[in-house]
């Protein structure tokens, strides 16, 4: 398997739509910040602790350090958070992520998923519905 210069041209293509991802979400998070996102932001990181705790926990739930990562990135760039509050969320996200795979090696063959997923999605989908799907 060689790697040619195609193949440098799509590594190159790739971080160049990363970056350029990055920089729409920051500019869509400055202008949809509100001083209730400052707040909730501000409260969420008050301590490190306060801080890494929220990594973790938003990782579990979206199942991507990465991501939560990306966001906290964006919010540090988006003047939103500090680069101090910052590493407490991202080092809780590395934290749940690694959590996140023990959990998984240990019970992801014993759980069925599929039994879980209708009566999620049973909940989840009438609540796009209420209060005119203003979530």
């Amino acid at each position: 398997m060689e790697f040619g210069i195609f193949d440098l041209i799509r590594i190159i293509g790739a971080v160049g739509v990363f970056i350029f991802g990055m920089k729409l979400m920051s500019e869509a998070i400055q202008r949809a910040a509100g001083t209730q996102l400052r707040n909730a932001l501000s409260h969420m990181t008050s301590n490190k602790w306060l801080g890494f705790l929220t990594g973790f926990l938003i990782t579990g739930i979206i199942q991507s350090s990465s991501a939560t990562t990306v966001l906290t990135v964006s919010f540090v760039n988006a003047g939103l958070l500090s680069v101090t509050e910052s590493v407490g969320l991202i080092m809780g996200a590395n934290v749940g992520t690694t959590v996140t795979g023990w959990l998984v090696s240990l019970f992801g063959f014993k759980v069925s998923l599929s039994e879980y997923a209708v009566p999620l999605f049973a909940l989840g989908v009438p609540m796009l519905f209420i209060n005119g799907g203003k979530w």
